[in-house]
């Protein structure tokens, strides 16, 4: 089963291959784990640090919303973690980053059904990324808050891309 998405056509913000399959928890190989997941063996790192004056240039965070955009959304929670501490993680940065983390999880938990998990994890990660206004590290806030709130209300979800604006 494919995710439907509101915005089919979206560009990649990195030259990174997305993995061989989704990673859904309990139901395939684990990524990191496993000897037959998409990333055995590799080691995530944190960034020396994220702000959001360098965002642009850290591949990590934009291959983290590849992955986000494109439905993998375990993988995008897992990388964005390590995003999170090089931001630090009580910082404003690093709190939002949380937010993005805690809708990655809601998301993956809305596609696999568990959809009071995912309602859970959607007020907290609203919550992280309602603590700034506008635009922040790319994405339109308020925008991707009301999509994934009507993403996890509609009955035919068409889930949400984050379009970067430069």
């Amino acid at each position: 089963m494919e995710p439907q998405f509101l915005e089919p056509n979206i560009p990649h913000y990195t030259a990174r291959s997305l993995p061989e399959y989704r990673h859904l928890p309990f139901q395939n190989a684990h990524p990191f784990l496993d000897e037959g997941g998409h990333s055995y063996g590799e080691k995530l790192l944190s960034p020396d640090s994220f702000t959001a004056e360098d965002w642009q240039s850290c591949e990590d965070y934009l291959y983290s919303i590849d992955l986000f955009n494109h439905g993998f959304w375990w993988e995008a929670h897992e990388r964005l973690k390590f995003v999170s501490i090089g931001a630090g993680r009580e910082s404003k940065t690093g709190q939002f980053v949380q937010g993005l983390i805690q809708i990655a999880a809601a998301l993956l938990k809305h596609f696999m059904g568990e959809d009071e998990g995912a309602m859970t994890l959607a007020e907290l990660g609203s919550s992280n990324l309602q603590r700034v206004e506008g635009v922040y590290l790319g994405i339109d806030v308020a925008t991707l808050i009301v999509q994934v709130q009507d993403c996890l209300n509609a009955g035919d979800a068409k889930y949400p891309r984050i379009r970067l604006k430069q």
